[in-house]
């Protein structure tokens, strides 16, 4: 019972790797492109103002994600000031940096899940 049950599996795998896989090939009649293009340039565009507003949403989505980014560096920025610098006056502007800092990452993800929005063009920032 189990010889077969191998022998079965190993047939099966052998099958699967020597048998050639089923081809997919385009039809490719001039025909038929040279009917179909004007309309696709028809539909390009129409679409093209709706294409180039939701890549200048997701250019600006980008900006402040890498704005968020660099943001996280806040944290250990307003570490530094509140202890090396609390002397000098720097204690509260490292609380405020130790905040944003915290604050950063937050951001960074939400601004993330934001993004394929801004891709369609809709702009929630």
């Amino acid at each position: 019972m189990k010889t077969t049950k191998h022998g079965l599996l190993l047939l099966l795998l052998i099958g699967c790797f020597l048998l050639p896989a089923p081809r997919a090939q385009a039809f490719l009649d001039p025909v038929t492109i040279a009917i179909l293009a004007p309309i696709a340039l028809k539909v390009a565009d129409t679409a093209k103002p709706y294409v180039i507003r939701g890549l200048t949403t997701a250019g600006k989505q980008l900006i402040q994600m890498g704005i968020d980014t660099f943001g996280i560096l806040r944290l250990p920025w307003g570490l530094v000031q509140s202890t090396i610098g609390a002397p000098l006056g720097g204690f509260q502007p490292g609380l405020v940096n130790i905040f944003k800092g915290l604050i950063a990452p937050v951001r960074l993800v939400w601004d993330t899940l934001l993004l394929p929005l801004a891709l369609f063009g809709v702009q929630v920032n």
